[in-house]
């Protein structure tokens, strides 16, 4: 376990390369293992051969992003504070952020459930099922996903906020153990326990329980300066205004992904469950694209924090260029492999083999590719005004990519190019996003040369 001044000695004083390499490859390895955390409730799932479970399963995602969403409140932002502290140099701070993080998430994962088991029947409708055999299916897997709540949303908390003081390698270790424990519970409680896909719902609910416990037995070693003693829980001292307005647009962004995720499934849900179906794959099949690259841009957030704290502008753009070029290249790689063996992809899980299902999920997998190269330029922007504690640009680009950018062309392509129209809106909306990210950030960058003390204030 590496030590507090070898963290800090990361984001200080390694060459650029290196302190990428030190803090995003431990985030990349947790994004694909999230990746699999998402895929693997689908793959078995699909083993039981229903096409209406895997519908179910594909409509309930956007309620468990609610849950992310929540976990980025106060994750992201708590984390994108936490390395602004450190490279200020006010680590007594830190611990009063952990707490408040840790303890918030917990509260609002409490209310999440309570509204969820309130409204859990309209909510099922809304979502765009189908048929009462979907809507059977939906709720069950709705009805446990909710009573895992506050568990989801600490664990994401905790993850961002460990990754934060630069732990990155404790960070993805928490993630693989939650994710390892419901790959192998979901087979046993989907098939053997014929639980369906309730089962596969629990299954995550127990693999999250066993990353808190993990996080909570790391935090309270010692070799850590974050907290979740309750005592140290505070919300003056400029804590919940610079934890929660940096967290909201992150958050806004997994809200914005649930909401358009909604929207798309009524939109297509016109063309069938087979449509729907091939949409939940597709998507999910996408997220290691976006994962990947987001993940190398959720790394160099706490380098980019603290060399901002530490009014090291040079460093900090440094480190973008470095990432931007990496993003790129892995992207360009993956898309293409993308391109290439979609239909095999698409098949993996899809456990009838219905022909219907493979169309549709091959031309919505290779429209969503279009922009697969470039997202991780616009990751990189967006986390690197998180770190920096912008959080009207990192709000901008979040409302932007899955809001007022996408929603706009998603209605206009559907009506003029149908299905085409539906599958493209969101690639050429990531597109419009990286090119506006690049201009926000060449204003900031330009009034910081003009005035060295155009820093944020804590």
């Amino acid at each position: 376990m590496a030590s507090k001044e070898k963290r800090e000695r990361i984001f200080s004083s390694y060459p650029i390369p290196k302190a990428v390499a030190a803090l995003s490859v431990p985030s990349v390895l947790s994004s694909i293992v999230n990746v699999i955390y998402n895929m693997a409730d689908t793959y078995f799932v699909s083993l039981m051969k229903n096409t209406n479970a895997t519908a179910a399963v594909s409509l309930t995602m956007p309620v468990f992003l609610f849950f992310v969403a929540f976990g980025n409140i106060f994750g992201v932002g708590g984390s994108a504070y936490v390395s602004r502290s450190m490279g200020e140099g006010n680590k007594s701070k830190v611990k009063k952020i952990s707490s408040f993080a840790v303890f918030s998430s917990i509260f609002s994962g409490a209310l999440v459930l309570a509204l969820i088991l309130i409204f859990i029947k309209p909510l099922i409708n809304m979502l765009g099922s189908t048929s009462d055999e979907v809507y059977d299916f939906a709720y069950g897997y709705l009805k446990y996903i909710a009573l895992g709540g506050p568990v989801i949303v600490t664990s994401i908390t905790a993850g961002n906020l460990v990754r934060g003081e630069g732990a990155a390698k404790e960070s993805m270790t928490g993630m693989m153990i939650g994710t390892i424990t419901n790959i192998i519970l979901d087979p046993i409680m989907i098939l053997s326990m014929d639980m369906g896909v309730a089962g596969a719902a629990i299954a995550t609910v127990i693999g999250n329980f066993a990353s808190v416990v993990y996080y909570a037995v790391y935090l309270m070693r010692g070799n850590s300066i974050l907290s979740c003693n309750p005592r140290r829980f505070a919300v003056n001292d400029g804590i919940a205004r610079n934890v929660i307005p940096i967290g909201i647009p992150a958050a806004i962004n997994n809200l914005l992904m649930s909401f358009s995720n909604i929207i798309l499934n009524n939109f297509i849900k016109d063309y069938g469950e087979s449509a729907v179906a091939a949409l939940g794959i597709a998507m999910k099949v996408n997220m290691l694209i976006a994962f990947v690259q987001m993940g190398i841009g959720v790394g160099i957030q706490p380098l980019i924090g603290y060399s901002y704290g530490a009014k090291n502008m040079r460093r900090l753009k440094k480190a973008m260029r470095f990432t931007m070029m990496c993003t790129v290249i892995i992207g360009t790689v993956l898309s293409a492999l993308y391109i290439v063996f979609a239909p095999q992809i698409i098949n993996v899980f899809n456990g009838e083999h219905n022909a219907e299902v493979t169309d549709y999920g091959v031309k919505i997998l290779r429209a969503l590719m279009i922009s697969g190269p470039f997202l991780g330029i616009m990751f990189t922007y967006n986390f690197a005004f998180q770190g920096m504690g912008r959080s009207l640009p990192s709000l901008v680009i979040s409302l932007g990519r899955q809001g007022l950018v996408f929603l706009p062309l998603l209605v206009i392509m559907s009506k003029y190019i149908g299905f085409d129209g539906i599958v493209f809106a969101q690639p050429v909306a990531d597109l419009a996003c990286v090119i506006l990210a690049a201009a926000m950030f060449a204003i900031i960058n330009a009034k910081i040369k003009k005035d060295p003390e155009y820093y944020p204030q804590s």
